[in-house]
C-alpha cells in the first residue's frame, strides 16, 4: 500500500508532534479523543491542532521521512510547516544517502553529510 502520509499536530503549548498514518483524519481523531489509540505524548496536551499533512508513498519512505523530521529543530519543522522546506527536498537527501552505499549494503567510507537546510539538531 502506498499511501502513507506524514502530518504534524501542534500541541497547547507549541510543540510539534510527527507521525505517520494512512487515514489522516481517524488518527487525528484518536489523538484528540484519550482512549489508548492516541499518542501518550498528546494526552493532556489538547488543544490539538493538524498543521500539515503530506501524502509520503509508501511505508518504508514515510518511515525514513519521520524520522528525519523528528530529529529537526523547532525553527526547521515551523519551515516545513510553513512550505518554506519541501518534502521532496528531504527525500532528496534519503536517496543521497542511499547512493552512498556500495552493492553490498554497506556504507561507502566517506562520510556524506545532510544538506545545511534540513540540518538537525
Amino acid at each position: 500500500m502506498n499511501n502513507w502520509i506524514l502530518y504534524l499536530i501542534r500541541c497547547k503549548q507549541g510543540r510539534l508532534y510527527t507521525g505517520i498514518t494512512t487515514d489522516v483524519e481517524r488518527r487525528f481523531e484518536e489523538h484528540k479523543s484519550s482512549d489508548k489509540k492516541g499518542s501518550k505524548y498528546l494526552r493532556g496536551k489538547a488543544p490539538l491542532e493538524l498543521v500539515m499533512k503530506k501524502k509520503i508513498g509508501s511505508r518504508g519512505m514515510a518511515l525514513k521521512i519521520e524520522a528525519i523530521v523528528k530529529k529537526l529543530s523547532k525553527n526547521k519543522k515551523e519551515m516545513l510547516v510553513d512550505g518554506k522546506i519541501k518534502i521532496r527536498d528531504i527525500e532528496k537527501t534519503i536517496s543521497f544517502h542511499l547512493d552512498g552505499l556500495k552493492e553490498d549494503g554497506l556504507p561507502v567510507p566517506e562520510p556524506t553529510t545532510i544538506p545545511e537546510y534540513i540540518e538537525t539538531d
